[in-house]
């Protein structure tokens, strides 16, 4: 199918031409849009995690309120640049959450759910968090943990090896309440190695911060397996001392992380 240019040039939302084809067959309500004007193409790399934080966001804004049908998959993949099976694990997290629901039926789609009252001992992490720069901790985190695997990858001290590809076996062997502790001592570990001692202490500092964070969302199973992938691969270039490789994956993972903190408590 050929898209027509505008005058200025930009193309039409596929919205605009085919609502009705993106809608999967259903009818849209009469005058309305789909809010996918705030949505951006998400990287390579962290597909899930910033599709995860794009939605988070559509729902934080409130341009689909409550009892409101978000935008088709199609369409909603289409402007995300993601596959409809990511977009189909984000929503299901997003109904594991309680925060949307899924319905069949010509009339059906992904609907946007009431907000629930707050859990016993979420308005102290909210409390918490609210005391927090997260940005600052975030782009701190990313310096740190990029300089560290650079570090690393220059050259370990004896034992070095050892020690990383036994944290790195824990975090894979973890136990899912028991992974963000294996999680923390293996970034601990790179930070240790990097032979910078006032490193080792900040990322030290700054990790305790970035748990605190951590703890106010959940932990999602997809995430972590991408994360284990990243992990690998991080290991793997220090132990082939390519710093420049372990400097952007490390990078990347930061992002990753990054994605999920900001979708669920921006």
């Amino acid at each position: 199918m050929v898209t027509r240019r505008r005058t200025d040039g930009t193309r039409p939302a596929a919205a605009d031409a085919t609502r009705e084809e993106l809608a999967g067959g259903g009818t849209a309500e009469p005058g309305s849009s789909p809010p996918v004007s705030v949505l951006r193409p998400v990287r390579a790399g962290n597909g899930f995690e910033e599709t995860l934080e794009q939605v988070l966001q559509l729902l934080r804004l409130g341009l689909v309120p409550p009892g409101g049908r978000l935008p088709a998959e199609r369409e909603l993949a289409q402007h995300l640049g993601v596959s409809r099976v990511t977009l189909r694990e984000v929503l299901k997290v997003l109904q594991d959450q309680g925060m949307v629901e899924s319905r069949r039926g010509r009339y059906g789609g992904t609907f946007v759910l009431p907000r629930a009252a707050a859990a016993d001992g979420s308005d102290e992490l909210r409390r918490r968090v609210a005391a927090v720069d997260v940005e600052d901790t975030l782009r701190f985190r990313e310096v740190l943990e990029t300089g560290a695997a650079g570090l690393c990858a220059d050259g370990l001290a004896d034992g070095g090896a050892a020690r990383l590809r036994a944290a790195l076996e824990a975090t894979q062997g973890a136990r899912l309440e028991d992974y963000r502790r294996q999680d923390t001592l293996l970034h601990l570990t790179l930070a240790e190695l990097s032979g910078s001692r006032s490193l080792a202490a900040q990322y030290a500092s700054v990790r305790a911060t970035l748990n605190e964070l951590l703890d106010c969302i959940p932990l999602l199973v997809r995430n972590l397996e991408h994360s284990q992938e990243q992990h690998a691969a991080v290991v793997e270039a220090v132990l082939d001392r390519d710093a420049e490789a372990a400097r952007e994956m490390m990078r990347e993972h930061c992002a990753g992380t990054a994605a999920l903190l900001r979708g669920f408590l921006a």
